[in-house]
């Protein structure tokens, strides 16, 4: 395919929840085309349902590579910019944690965490602060739980785990000294666990993988490895909780079909996973480690493609009616999650504790709105994740 202009890396940031309509565009016409990044060097941006289920999936696409970690001899530590085998090896770890089933024994417990939560917030009083009260803190309590954090640790965790996320909203010296800590945190905690064992993953971990086969995990990739964990499974799920609850209260027909349709909440998450992006509309960089067509684009070894998984997800040849909220939609192959090699591994832990957060919400306060006029909400900006600082909410009579 022939691309007739250049787009910059600034015209694919993502604005507040909005989905560049001119990238929804091009998937239509131009489902892989060239950007320019903000360095000056050049990448293919694949905006095409099918063409990023393809990236995601060969495995020429190397993130390892994108990183630039091997060409200087230092081996990548996040699971995300590793390449299989060792991304694999890594991954089996962990991966039985957070199977479907697993993940549903764990759904009692969350359920009965957020109802206290709710008491809280309701005790407080309106208006309320829905990140403050539910948002953040039900998916770091359970992830925190999963992992055998202590209680009183878990203040500091958040707020570390949140600047590891940062573009552009923290320096290099705070992103280094939150990675020091969690690094140092994490450590310290294996060390614990390694002596005094818990029912926790951080333990099982420790005391052995419950794969067949395969080297163990070093000590500095079961640091890595809990890190990880930590952030991926909080800020990500607490922004889609926060992000979720503003799509549905500005658009109230849709609260009242959950109000008045709770058995919907379901389909309703994965409908609002395909709809909402959380991060910015294109995602992390790969290399093609050899020649590779992507549709009716011939990508070079050594050429940088990024995905726009926003853009994917309202493709009108995979999705009917794409940028519609349909809540009820049957047939959702959504790609939220990732898909392949690097499909989210608490992708079903994400899932439950969103469908228990809005499960919950619904039911308690059929009332809910936003207390405050839209323009005084604060988005977030700098972070890899989109989302608002705070949603002050109130359910009593208007």
């Amino acid at each position: 395919m022939t691309n007739s202009r250049w787009l910059h890396q600034e015209e694919i940031e993502g604005v507040r929840l909005d989905v560049d309509p001119g990238l929804v565009e091009r998937n239509r016409t131009e489902p892989v085309s060239r950007v320019r990044l903000s360095d000056g060097r050049s990448a293919w941006l694949v905006t095409g349902w099918a063409e990023t289920r393809q990236v995601f999936t060969h495995p020429a696409f190397s993130r390892a590579r994108a990183t630039g970690l091997p060409d200087r001899g230092v081996r990548p530590t996040f699971m995300l910019d590793m390449d299989p085998p060792e991304q694999s090896r890594v991954r089996s770890k962990a991966v039985w944690a957070f199977t479907h089933r697993r993940v549903e024994q764990l759904r009692a417990r969350s359920e009965r965490l957020a109802d206290e939560l709710l008491d809280t917030m309701e005790a407080h009083g309106e208006p309320a602060d829905l990140v403050g009260h539910l948002a953040q803190p039900l998916p770091l309590t359970v992830m925190c739980d999963l992992l055998g954090v202590e209680r009183e640790d878990r203040a500091v965790l958040g707020p570390w785990s949140e600047v590891l996320l940062s573009l552009t909203a923290h320096t290099q010296e705070e992103i280094d000294s939150a990675c020091a800590g969690l690094d140092a945190y994490v450590g310290s905690l294996l060390a614990r666990r390694r002596a005094e064992p818990s029912d926790d993953l951080l333990s099982a971990l420790v005391h052995g993988p419950r794969q067949e086969g395969g080297d163990p995990l070093d000590d500095d990739e079961l640091v890595h490895l809990g890190v990880s964990l930590l952030v991926s499974g909080f800020p990500a799920t607490a922004s889609q909780i926060t992000n979720f609850s503003y799509v549905l209260l500005t658009r109230p027909e849709l609260w009242r079909r959950l109000v008045d349709d709770p058995g919907m909440v379901p389909r309703a998450v994965e409908e609002l996973l395909r709809f909402v992006p959380l991060g910015s509309d294109a995602g992390l960089p790969r290399v093609a480690t050899e020649d590779v067509k992507v549709g009716d684009t011939l990508v070079r070894a050594g050429e940088t493609v990024m995905v726009s998984r926003p853009s994917a997800n309202r493709d009108g040849d995979v999705f009917d009616r794409p940028d519609e909220i349909v809540l009820d939609r049957d047939d959702n192959p959504h790609l939220a999650f990732g898909y392949g090699v690097h499909h989210c591994l608490g992708a079903h832990l994400a899932r439950m504790e969103l469908q228990v957060a809005l499960g919950r919400l619904v039911a308690r306060f059929p009332g809910l709105r936003i207390a405050v006029p839209e323009e005084e909400l604060r988005w977030r900006t700098g972070l890899v994740v989109r989302g608002l600082r705070e949603l002050p909410v109130a359910w009593g009579p208007a």
